[in-house]
């Protein structure tokens, strides 16, 4: 089975997010637990990440 790049993934968990954007896990779950949170899609308990929106938000933001 072919592995998938993070950037051409649509949906990231949490350790590739971090990865991704230099962000520390916990960090990452700091900010998703938040309910205005728009790039986290719950599977269940499983949260995963929205690249596109993440990555907007990202540039949108000046400082976590």
């Amino acid at each position: 089975m072919k592995e998938i790049p993070i950037w051409e993934k649509s949906n990231l968990t949490l350790e590739e997010a971090a990865a991704y954007s230099g962000i520390g896990i916990s960090k990452m779950r700091e900010i998703t637990n938040e309910n205005r949170c728009n790039f986290v899609l719950w599977v269940g308990n499983k949260r995963l990440i929205k690249r596109r929106l993440f990555d907007q938000y990202v540039e949108q933001t000046s400082s976590l």
